[in-house]
């Protein structure tokens, strides 16, 4: 049982990445999903799709990006955890390497990147910083 499957996600990437794998597997969840999603979307991973592991359970198939053998992710942080929350307003909301990185956040509006949560004056929980 893991008391943080957001930060196991994470890492799972993270460790993927720097091993040069092509793949990283994680168990399923929605908010997982919305991570990999805003991933893709910024160009830091390739794909993301839905799978399954041996004993039929759901799991999420991350598919890594790598510029000249060199992975996309240069850094991915876990903000927020079970034993510390962290909460920001909109006006708050830090910014990663000056721009170059982004945080993930989610607010009453959904899971979304720090850029959009300023522009809709939104704030909410840090969920992770990625460059």
């Amino acid at each position: 049982m893991h008391t943080d499957p957001i930060s196991d996600f994470l890492t799972r990437i993270r460790n993927s990445s720097r091993a040069g794998k092509e793949e990283c597997v994680a168990p399923h969840s929605k908010l997982k999903l919305g991570i990999a999603r805003i991933l893709k979307d910024e160009g830091f991973i390739s794909d993301y799709k839905d799978g399954q592991d041996d004993r039929g359970h759901k799991t999420l198939i991350v598919t890594l990006k790598y510029v000249d053998g060199e992975p996309s992710i240069n850094g991915l942080e876990r903000v927020s955890r079970p034993g510390l929350r962290r909460y920001t307003k909109s006006n708050e909301i830090p910014r990663v390497l000056n721009g170059l990185g982004m945080s993930i956040l989610t607010t009453p509006k959904g899971l979304m990147k720090d850029r959009d949560a300023r522009r809709q004056k939104v704030g909410g929980e840090l969920v992770c910083n990625v460059w």
